[in-house]
């Protein structure tokens, strides 16, 4: 390991040594693969319970919620080609603090999310295996799947990215598979079990903002954008394309799983349990299977682009150098990959992380609001790159996405931003302490 030869200028943001190495379909499949986890192959049960025939639409509703909140994104990523992501949006615009606090929300959140995914995986495995769930074995496998997924992610992005796309082609199969099946097998029903108005007594508020955060987590595919070959073009393309898949295959797998379950509000694995009526042992296999490599490629992608944060704030002297340390053999910042992956170790085998759920999908709302935010103020500083997307509508759409925001938030639970303000109180605290060492 050392640090790579001197770096060259990428236009914004300090220089970088990080090769550009990242294609159009890399992006695509960071991007999808953060937004479709393991929240889908439980979803359809508690929105059915909310909305009942009602939530096939629901998703939908969901996607056309986002999209302002994607589209300001694209135009966002338009305008930066260096790695961070929300980092470099919200400092450009409101200054390094700024930008220091949206990477720790960030960051924390994926962290979070990842240990939980990875203790679910483990958990999943116990499902055959009785003997993953007792402690000790427990604990070896989830330091096996850590260090696994962080050397491959430290061996270079070609090799990242391509377990990616394997692992993205084994999740999507046995979704898409499901929902053609029963398109094909049983029409009439899907027909009868779809309606277009909510039940009595729904509330909309509620099952929206459920289902709403099975499409968060595309921002972690634009964190990346230092090594991907034409960033300014392929981020804002592979945030459209991602939404207008992940909306069709939503609607569809709620849509299926209510036609084959008619009480799929008490369905404890809802996909698992679909695949079985549908195919009988053999499709609940698929789906598990499916079930496993969508968790998998969630991680997958969340060690990519989640260390990239620690790297980039290192850059800008917000955290210590080493954190930028980047491997002159892989080309990849090793060290932030190594201690995302350690971090992430400790916290799945702490135990369960349901209480900071809300924390974790409350930050993510906080980043949306301050990046959208961003923009206007963006717009002013002139001096805008050739390739960058301008939103028509003014400030429309930024106005619509930040509505959107604050609507969301006004459903949040209020343990969830005691818990919030406390983890920005620490990243304050780490962030002066940084700072004041700077020369």
């Amino acid at each position: 390991m050392s640090t790579a030869p001197a770096p060259q200028a990428r236009g914004n943001g300090p220089p970088e040594p990080l090769a550009r190495q990242l294609s159009a379909l890399g992006v695509w499949l960071l991007v999808i693969n953060g937004i479709i986890g393991a929240g889908i192959f439980g979803l359809p049960a508690e929105a059915a319970r909310l909305a009942g025939g009602f939530s096939p639409w629901v998703f939908v509703i969901c996607a056309a919620l986002m999209l302002p909140v994607m589209l300001c994104f694209a135009e966002l990523a338009s305008r930066f080609d260096g790695t961070g992501g929300p980092v470099r949006y919200a400092g450009a615009a409101f200054g390094p603090y700024a930008g220091f606090m949206a990477g720790w929300a960030f960051y924390v959140a994926r962290l979070t999310a990842f240990s939980a995914n990875a203790a679910l995986l483990v958990g999943t495995i116990g499902h055959f295996w009785p003997a993953a769930d007792e402690p000790r074995v427990r604990l070896l496998l989830l330091a096996l799947l850590c260090s696994g997924l962080t050397g491959v992610t430290c061996a270079g992005t070609r090799n990242a990215i391509g377990s990616l796309g394997v692992l993205t082609i084994l999740k999507l199969l046995p979704l898409v598979g499901l929902v053609a099946y029963g398109c094909l097998a049983m029409p009439a029903q899907l027909l009868e079990a779809v309606t277009v108005s909510p039940p009595a007594g729904t509330s909309l508020g509620t099952v929206v903002l459920l289902v709403f955060y099975a499409y968060v987590g595309f921002e972690s595919g634009l964190v990346p954008a230092g090594e991907a070959r034409d960033p300014r073009r392929d981020m804002p393309r592979a945030l459209l394309r991602a939404i207008a898949v992940v909306a069709v295959l939503y609607f569809g797998l709620q849509s299926v799983s209510l036609a084959v379950l008619p009480d799929l509000a008490a369905a404890k694995r809802p996909l698992v349990e679909a695949g079985a009526a549908l195919l009988g042992p053999a499709g609940a296999i698929v789906m598990m299977a499916g079930l496993v490599a969508s968790v998998g490629g969630n991680l997958s992608g969340a060690l990519f682009s989640t260390p990239r944060i620690t790297y980039a704030l290192a850059l800008e002297g917000a955290l210590p150098a080493w954190f930028s340390t980047v491997s002159r053999r892989f080309g990849t910042p090793v060290v932030s990959i190594a201690v995302f992956g350690a971090a992430a170790f400790a916290l799945a085998a702490a135990g369960s992380f349901v209480w900071l759920a809300g924390l974790s999908v409350l930050a993510r709302v906080l980043i949306y609001a301050g990046c959208i935010a961003a923009l206007p103020r963006l717009r002013r500083q002139g001096g805008e790159h050739p390739a960058v997307i301008r939103l028509p509508g003014g400030l429309a759409i930024p106005g619509l996405a930040i509505a959107i925001c604050l609507g969301l938030l006004t459903q949040v639970k209020p343990f969830d931003y005691l818990a919030t303000g406390a983890m920005l109180g620490v990243g304050s605290v780490l962030y002066l302490v940084a700072t004041r060492r700077r020369p």
